[in-house]
């Protein structure tokens, strides 16, 4: 009589290889970081660790022109990036969306306290309280000229007055305080605000 084989343990069948479905989606993965590449300013790519095939291909996408060409070259990108540690190019990609919403984030306050600015004289004394650095007999000169700007065009508020009141207060916010003085200097400079 024979005797049935005993069955094998269920860990017997441990894959080596990743499936199908796994390796699209790590290519798929790969294409998304590629298309995040390419959008970075060329400044910021320049000091990224990557393969030299790679910074061509992404240079050769800047050049092209047509759509499907610019198609194809981000699949080649995709196709590249097999090469390349990912780590660092997520970072670089990470590190530049964080940066552009702390610039909005920095942008919406010094509009704030511009129109703050512009529509009382408690926000002055708050801001004198608050910076008491900044050359206060200037801001009041800006604050006059955008409150002249105001009144001649209440829909806009786009005049020389706001837009130099905005300079004035854009390095104070979120700024340490050489790089205040070194926007002063320049400011003082130029002689544009």
């Amino acid at each position: 009589m024979r005797q049935r084989p005993e069955p094998e343990p269920a860990d017997a069948y441990v894959f080596e290889k990743p499936s199908k479905t796994k390796l699209k989606a790590q290519a798929h993965d790969l294409q998304a970081l590629g298309e995040a590449l390419v959008t970075l300013p060329p400044s910021r790519l320049k000091d990224v660790p990557m393969p030299e095939g790679l910074r061509d291909a992404i240079a050769q996408y800047r050049r092209t022109k047509s759509f499907e060409g610019q198609r194809r070259q981000l699949q080649f990108i995709g196709k590249q990036m097999r090469f390349a540690d990912e780590a660092p190019l997520r970072e670089a990609v990470d590190a530049f969306k964080l940066g552009s919403a702390k610039d909005t984030l920095a942008l919406h306050e010094t509009e704030r306290r511009r129109d703050e600015l512009v529509a009382n004289d408690e926000a002055l004394t708050q801001w004198a309280a608050d910076f008491p650095g900044s050359d206060l007999q200037r801001l009041r000169s800006l604050v006059r000229a955008a409150r002249k700007d105001a009144a001649a065009a209440p829909e806009q508020r786009n005049g020389r007055g706001y837009r130099e009141l905005f300079q004035f207060i854009k390095p104070w916010l979120g700024a340490t305080a050489g790089q205040v003085a070194e926007a002063e200097d320049n400011l003082d400079e130029t002689g544009d605000a």
